[in-house]
């Protein structure tokens, strides 16, 4: 991810804000003759009720805070930066640009909003998508960095089982599927393309950059291993 970070304690607010201020139901009462209705307001919390706002908000802290207690857990906090947080200026607003599209096509176009299948593809991505990157990290252990090194430490192993066995970049791959599937989940179809051609360029190009260093740490068995397993990201060899 980039370097230039910014704080994850203004994002969360900016999302707070605007899901305090802009109260959002379900996609399917957002037509106009549904407007009328009365919301009926259930005591007991039940995930499948929350609107798709809700959802990407906890989605958003979630993978956040998560990355960051893993890295904690994994490296130890005297080794862990906010880097680990995963928050860069251009994240953070890449994800208010989608909230600004979601609320104005709420007005402008409540009709994109209606489809509550589209919704649930969303969130199923940003879950599996979560699950993948989750395993990446863990399976990996403290051969796992959100940074990528150019130097080899003596705890730097190749990793090819488990997940690895799969795809030589789970983490990677997680992401996409969980980054284009928030979009999905607000269905938000500006940011949804926006998404999946912005983060499959970063890979893109990561991606080989990446491995011109793993070629040189581990010589014929990553030319092996890279042979044999693909990318996790499509179109990346």
């Amino acid at each position: 991810m980039p370097k230039t970070l910014f704080p994850l304690s203004f994002l969360s607010s900016v999302l707070l804000r605007i899901s305090r201020t802009f109260p959002l139901q379900d996609c399917n009462v957002f037509h106009q003759s549904s407007r009328s209705k009365v919301v009926q307001t259930h005591s007991n919390f039940n995930f499948r009720e929350m609107n798709p706002l809700s959802q990407f908000l906890l989605a958003i802290l979630f993978f956040h805070s998560s990355e960051y207690i893993l890295a904690v857990a994994i490296h130890g906090i005297s080794n862990v930066s906010l880097t680990s947080l995963l928050v860069s200026k251009e994240y953070a607003l890449a994800m208010v640009f989608s909230l600004v599209e979601y609320y104005f096509e709420v007005l402008l176009f409540p009709g994109l909003k209606e489809h509550l299948w589209v919704s649930n593809l969303g969130l199923a991505m940003v879950v599996i998508g979560e699950i993948i990157r989750k395993l990446a990290i863990v399976t990996a252990g403290r051969s796992f960095t959100h940074l990528i090194k150019r130097y080899h430490e003596e705890h730097h192993k190749l990793v090819t089982d488990g997940v690895y066995g799969f795809v030589r970049h789970p983490s990677y791959c997680g992401f996409l599927v969980w980054s284009v599937g928030t979009q999905i989940m607000l269905c938000n179809p500006i940011a949804t393309i926006g998404f999946a051609v912005v983060v499959w360029q970063f890979f893109a190009k990561r991606i080989p950059y990446e491995e011109y260093f793993l070629r040189q740490f581990f010589g014929a068995d990553y030319e092996e291993y890279a042979r044999r397993v693909p990318s996790g990201v499509p179109f990346v060899k």
